[in-house]
């Protein structure tokens, strides 16, 4: 469809953080730097990584918990090293099914909310079964990127 694309992600590792409490905004600054400590070595094999993207952020309807993931890099998906920061961890999704919408420019936390709204609407519109109690927002771009940025909201489909 030209608003959404529907995209078939694999079983695969994620190092994650989960904030409490915060704005979204805060939550993702946070999150951040705690996944990016583990990059720069703060890991049991004090090895640096490789920055992926994107940066993803888990919004639970009602919920004020964030979790914040950074994709594991391919060559890290069979033993990535585990994380010394007993707030950092090493997570594996399952393959799934997800519906996609992109937009471009800066995303704040409003952004994301009207753009997932928008992609959820359509879904609803076009009959697609999908879980409609939480969402993931992905960002691709370091902030010190201006022009021709991408972001994306993710439902997953039932």
């Amino acid at each position: 469809a030209k608003d959404y694309e529907l995209r078939q992600y694999e079983t695969a590792k994620w190092v994650s953080t989960v904030i409490r409490g915060e704005t979204q905004e805060a939550a993702m600054r946070q999150g951040f730097w705690k996944l990016f400590h583990y990059i720069q070595g703060k890991n049991e094999k004090e090895m640096k990584i490789d920055m992926t993207v994107p940066v993803t952020c888990l919004i639970k309807s009602g919920c004020t918990d964030f979790k914040i993931s950074f994709f594991v890099p391919f060559e890290h998906q069979d033993s990535p090293p585990q994380p010394t920061d007993l707030d950092v961890f090493i997570e594996e999704r399952k393959a799934a099914a997800i519906f996609v919408r992109s937009f471009g420019g800066f995303a704040s936390p409003e952004k994301y909310a009207e753009e997932a709204e928008v992609l959820a609407r359509t879904l609803r519109n076009r009959g697609q079964p999908f879980h409609e109690d939480f969402f993931y927002t992905a960002g691709y771009d370091s902030p010190f990127k201006l022009f021709n940025r991408q972001n994306e909201v993710w439902y997953f489909k039932k």
